[in-house]
C-alpha cells in the first residue's frame, strides 16, 4: 500500500512544481509583443501625389471638326442684279440736217474724187444706197456704179464717216462733153441735198459715175 501511495504522490508533487515554475515564468518574462500586422493588410493606399495612382482609362476627347473654308469667290460673293440689256439706239436716215459732206481729190485711182459723209447728229444714221450727184447746175444726175452695192446698209454712229467714190471721166471721145466742175450737188435722199465745193481743177465729162456709200475709204476707191 505505501509503495503505491508514493508512486501517486510523486507525480502530484512533480505536477505542482511544474505549475509553480510556469507561474514564475509568467510573472517574470515580459509580455509578448503583439504580432505585427501583415504589411499587405495594413498598407495605406498610395497618395496620388507620392505614388502611382491607379490607372484609369481616359475617355476619348471629342475632336472638333474644322470649320469649312470658304471657297474662292463665295466668301465675298454678293447677290448681284443682272444688268438689263441695253436696247440698240434707234437709227435714223442720214440727211443734210444730221451729216456733213466733203469732196476731196485722191492720187489713186486717177480721175477720181472722194465723197466723205460724217454723222454730226446724236443718233446713228443710215447712209442709204448711193448719193445722187450732179455737177454745177445739172440737167440730170450722173450714173451709179451698180457693182459697188454693199451687202448691208452703211450705218454711221455719231462721229463716224462713210465714203463714196466719184469717177470723173469715162471713155475718151469727141462727144463726151468734158468741162471743169466748180460745185457738186449731193442728195442723200430725194428731198435732202446739199452743195459742196469741188476741188480746184476738177474736170468731168458725161462718163462720170458714183459708187454706193461704203463703210471704208479703201472699199470706196476700188470703183
Amino acid at each position: 500500500m505505501r509503495i503505491a501511495a508514493r508512486r501517486l504522490a510523486l507525480p502530484a508533487a512533480a505536477l505542482a512544481a511544474a505549475l509553480a515554475l510556469t507561474a514564475c515564468q509568467s510573472d517574470d518574462a515580459p509580455a509578448a509583443s503583439p504580432k505585427a500586422p501583415d504589411a499587405s493588410a495594413s498598407a495605406t493606399p498610395t497618395s496620388p501625389t507620392t505614388g502611382a495612382a491607379p490607372t484609369t482609362e481616359a475617355a476619348p476627347t471629342p475632336t472638333k471638326a474644322p470649320a469649312p473654308r470658304p471657297t474662292a469667290g463665295t466668301a465675298t460673293a454678293r447677290p448681284t442684279t443682272p444688268a438689263e440689256p441695253v436696247p440698240p439706239a434707234k437709227t435714223v436716215t442720214c440727211t443734210a440736217a444730221n451729216t456733213k459732206i466733203v469732196a476731196s481729190k485722191v492720187s489713186r485711182p486717177v480721175n477720181h474724187l472722194l465723197l466723205t459723209v460724217t454723222n454730226v447728229g446724236g443718233r446713228p444714221c443710215n447712209a442709204l444706197n448711193a448719193p445722187v450727184v450732179g455737177f454745177d447746175d445739172p440737167q440730170a444726175p450722173i450714173a451709179v456704179v451698180e457693182d459697188s452695192k454693199p451687202q448691208a446698209v452703211v450705218t454711221l454712229a455719231p462721229g463716224e464717216s462713210g465714203y463714196a467714190s466719184v469717177i470723173l471721166t469715162g471713155e475718151p471721145g469727141p462727144d463726151t462733153n468734158g468741162r471743169t466742175v466748180r460745185k457738186i450737188r449731193v442728195y442723200l435722199t430725194r428731198d435732202s441735198g446739199t452743195t459742196v465745193t469741188a476741188p480746184s481743177s476738177t474736170f468731168a465729162d458725161d462718163g462720170a459715175a458714183v459708187s454706193y456709200w461704203q463703210r471704208s475709204l479703201e472699199d470706196a476707191l476700188t470703183y
